[in-house]
This record gives structure tokens, C-alpha cells and sequence, in this order.
């Protein structure tokens, strides 16, 4: 990939020409960890009672909405780890591609075991931290989220930690909010675009709402179907575009162009090797 700064509209276009031209390898990235819980779902749904097809039966039994409960808890962080491998494995690929290297499904879902904690710390601190933004009023959530967009893959290229990684990225992002912003918000639209889809498709076939137990358990197979497809198609485009603006930020204020230039021997290093540290 050719290094050198670039405008808002080229950043957007070269996040859609790495996903076309590399579509398998980020889909894949990003469906294999959501297949696990895409089964997880499925067995919930075909051998725990659901509060939408069954809910009388499960106000008779106690027992039955706690294991639901206990299994929607378990749930929710299997999707957000897998959700997390996902935009790790695609950083990985990214600066693969971007520094001159051949990336491989296999190989970016290894880097991310390799730095699993490390991922793990960055994204709940982030998500932690946005939050808060968002519960003590929503402009001040927004502008966090934008400042803090290239946490991972700072944490992940230059082997931060998830401390050093905020603060990088509040570097990094200064007087460039604005474009963070309409990343967030192209993914916003793409992915609420996909749900508003799915829910159509859902309500014009079996219907997301109907007395009947066998088709309301029809419709929540469908949609969890639908769910995995939507974070398979979604998460590359978000990853993707992040990873390209932190490249464009390091070009930008640090010419990371003239660094491998000057030091091309460090494009055939593997992150594994110095984790893609090119630190000023």
C-alpha cells in the first residue's frame, strides 16, 4: 500500500478497495470467532426454554429463566470476545498488507492469541471509558469515542499497553476528531442500514411477533442467522477504516512513509518478531 497522506474521501475509498480485493481473508477473520457463538445461540434456542416462544412456561419455572439468564450473560461476552478477536485479527491483517507483507487468516488470528490480554484490556478500557463519557452526557461520549478510535491498532502495532494506548491515540487523533467522527458514523449508517434489513426480511417472512411458539423460535433462529452475517459483513468495514486512518495519522505527524524508507528492512519483520513497533 502506498504510504502518504491522505483526504477523508481517499481514506473511505481505500478502506472499500482492501475489503473488495481482500474480502475472504477480513470476512473470514471476522466470521470464524462469531460462528462459536452463533452455535452457542442456536443451542440456546433449541434446548433452553425462550422467553418470547415459551413465556408462560418459563413464568412457571424459576429454574428455566435463570439458566436463560445465566446463559444470555455467558452469551454476551463470548460475542464481545469474539467481537474483539475480530477487529484485532483485521488490525493485524491491515498492517500486514500495509507493510508490504502477505497476510493469511491464519496467521492474523495467531498474532491476536499472541496478544490476547493485551487486546482484551484495551478494547473493555476503552468501551469502559466511552460509556462513561456517553452516561455523563452524549456529546462528551461521542467526542471520547472519536479521540480514543485508534487505540487498538496503537496498541497492537507499537505494542502499548492499554494506558499508554489512550493516550497514544489522544495524540494521535488531535485536530483529526472530526474525521474519527465520520468513520463512527459510516459505520453507524452501514450497520443500522443491515438490522433495519433484517428485520424487514424477518417480519415479512415468519414475522418477529406471533402466538405461536414454533414460529416465534423460527423467527429467533433467522435472526441470529441474520446477526452473524450483518457482524461478519460490518466488522471489516469498521476495522479497516480505523487501521487506515492510524497509518494516515502516522504519516501525517511522524512520516512513518520516510521511517520504512529510510529502515525498508523492518517491512520484513513479523509482528510476532517486534510487533510491528515503529515508534518515532
Amino acid at each position: 500500500m502506498e504510504l502518504r497522506p491522505l483526504s477523508l474521501g481517499e481514506i473511505l475509498d481505500r478502506t472499500f478497495s482492501l475489503y473488495r480485493r481482500q474480502f475472504l481473508l477480513f470476512a473470514g477473520i471476522a466470521a470464524i470467532p462469531n460462528a462459536l457463538v452463533l452455535l452457542f445461540e442456536l443451542a440456546r434456542i433449541m434446548f433452553l426454554p425462550n422467553p418470547l416462544a415459551d413465556g408462560a412456561a418459563m413464568l412457571r419455572s424459576p429454574g428455566g429463566f435463570a439458566m436463560w439468564a445465566l446463559s444470555g450473560l455467558l452469551s454476551y461476552v463470548m460475542a464481545s470476545t469474539a467481537y474483539t478477536i475480530a477487529l484485532a485479527g483485521i488490525t493485524f491483517a491491515v498492517a500486514d498488507l500495509y507493510l508490504g507483507r502477505v497476510a493469511s487468516l491464519s496467521q492474523s488470528i495467531r498474532h491476536v492469541f499472541s496478544e490476547f490480554w493485551s487486546v482484551m484490556g484495551i478494547l473493555w478500557l476503552n468501551g469502559m471509558a466511552v460509556g462513561l463519557g456517553f452516561v455523563c452526557l452524549i456529546i462528551p461520549g461521542i467526542y471520547l469515542a472519536c479521540r480514543l478510535l485508534v487505540c487498538l491498532p496503537a496498541g497492537l502495532i507499537e505494542r502499548r499497553g492499554p494506558g499508554d494506548s489512550f493516550s497514544r491515540s489522544k495524540l494521535l487523533t488531535t485536530e483529526f476528531a472530526g474525521r474519527a467522527f465520520v468513520i463512527l458514523l459510516l459505520y453507524a449508517v452501514v450497520t443500522y442500514s443491515l438490522w433495519i434489513g433484517l428485520a424487514v426480511l424477518i417480519a415479512a417472512g415468519p414475522g418477529l411477533i406471533s402466538e405461536d411458539p414454533a414460529t416465534m423460535r423460527l423467527s429467533t433462529i433467522l435472526f441470529q442467522l441474520g446477526a452473524f452475517l450483518i457482524g461478519a459483513l460490518s466488522t471489516p468495514i469498521f476495522a479497516i477504516s480505523v487501521s487506515v486512518f492510524y497509518f494516515d495519522l502516522r504519516v501525517r505527524k511522524e512520516a512513518l512513509d520516510l521511517q520504512l524508507m529510510l529502515n525498508p528492512d523492518s517491512e520484513r519483520s513479523t509482528p510476532s518478531d517486534r510487533g510491528l513497533s515503529l515508534l518515532p
